[in-house]
């Protein structure tokens, strides 16, 4: 039997403060019907001014190394998805290396906007497959309220903070099946932070223009996450010789309700088959998908030998989807 890369670890962390859509109502022109019959989303969470990535990926990390019944120093490989680390280097993966005393670890940060933690699992696969590392700790980790203009009625409605923490080991049954990755970079400047790059170095006149923050023009990342949500969920189950049917459990990128109703009705998945958490967190990038799997582990939706679909898009534009068959125990 192959070897394969197998989650026998979880851990999340939300910061406290609750941003309901009616705390929202005050300060921009929005309502808080308008942003639930749009979005799906009912409140978010933001971290403190104390609270940078790092410290929410270090609270999850915690938690899943714990679950995995391992201890830091056993890991091999830390990997942070973010695409808001403490700052541009060192990388967020080697202060949270340094802070959790994984003294053996490799560490590295991972870009590919709200896909990077599916991104993450397939490097980790990579890694555990060929033999190269047995214990390998993959993190989305987010602190988006950072980078959010709390002026732009179009895009401080939809996103949170959050953290969501995986520890992968080998096991030669189930596992990660298979992968699916793309990007169209010509979508790039529909998603974007202008500032603080080597484009656009941070200064008076970038921080006077709001170039540090989230700009998005909604129409085109919405039509291109309907069709790549639902193909992507496609191609990675032929990836893997399994088609719709044999789905328990699709688990989405959680932006937009309409998008995930969209991607579950071209899958042909009832309500029961998709989990959903969007109402309580909002769009929180790259921990979106780890928030929403371990949620539906927590609620007792998942069970050795189920079937998952993982998905998700984000900046890039990328797209990123697997397939496993949950088997945490291994």
């Amino acid at each position: 039997m192959k070897r394969r890369a197998t989650i026998t670890g979880l851990g999340k962390y939300l910061p406290e403060k609750v941003l309901t859509n009616s705390d929202l109502e005050k300060i921009v022109d929005t309502s808080e019907e308008w942003i639930k019959t749009r979005t799906g989303i009912k409140e978010r969470r933001i971290a403190a001014e104390n609270e940078p990535t790092s410290h929410l990926a270090f609270q999850a990390a915690k938690k899943a190394i714990d679950d995995a019944g391992i201890s830091p120093s056993d890991l091999d490989l830390i990997m942070v998805a973010t695409v808001t680390p403490d700052m541009v280097f060192p990388a967020t993966a080697c202060l949270l290396q340094d802070r959790l005393g994984a003294n053996n670890a490799a560490a590295f940060d991972l870009e590919a906007g709200c896909s990077g933690f599916v991104y993450g699992l397939s490097v980790a696969s990579q890694f555990i497959e060929t033999g190269m590392y047995d214990n390998i700790l993959v993190i989305g980790a987010e602190t988006l309220s950072k980078i959010t203009n709390w002026d732009d009625r179009s895009t401080c409605v939809l996103f949170g903070d959050g953290a969501g923490a995986a520890v992968l080991q080998a096991t030669n049954k189930g596992g990660l099946l298979a992968f699916d990755l793309g990007s169209d970079g010509s979508g790039g400047k529909s998603l974007y932070m202008p500032g603080g790059g080597s484009l656009n170095p941070a200064n008076k006149e970038t921080v006077n223009n709001n170039m540090h923050y989230i700009y998005m023009e909604g129409n085109p990342v919405f039509k291109f996450a309907v069709k790549k949500m639902g193909q992507a969920s496609i191609d990675v189950l032929k990836k893997a010789n399994l088609d719709t049917n044999d789905v328990d459990l699709f688990i989405p990128h959680q932006a937009n309700i309409r998008i995930i109703n969209s991607a579950a009705k071209r899958l042909k998945l009832d309500d029961d088959r998709v989990y959903v958490n969007l109402h309580k967190y909002g769009n929180t990038s790259t921990a979106s998908v780890p928030l929403a799997l371990i949620e539906a582990y927590e609620e007792g939706l998942i069970n050795n030998g189920d079937l998952l679909v993982l998905v998700a898009f984000g900046a890039g534009l990328t797209w990123a989807s697997t397939v496993m068959e949950w088997n945490k125990e291994a």
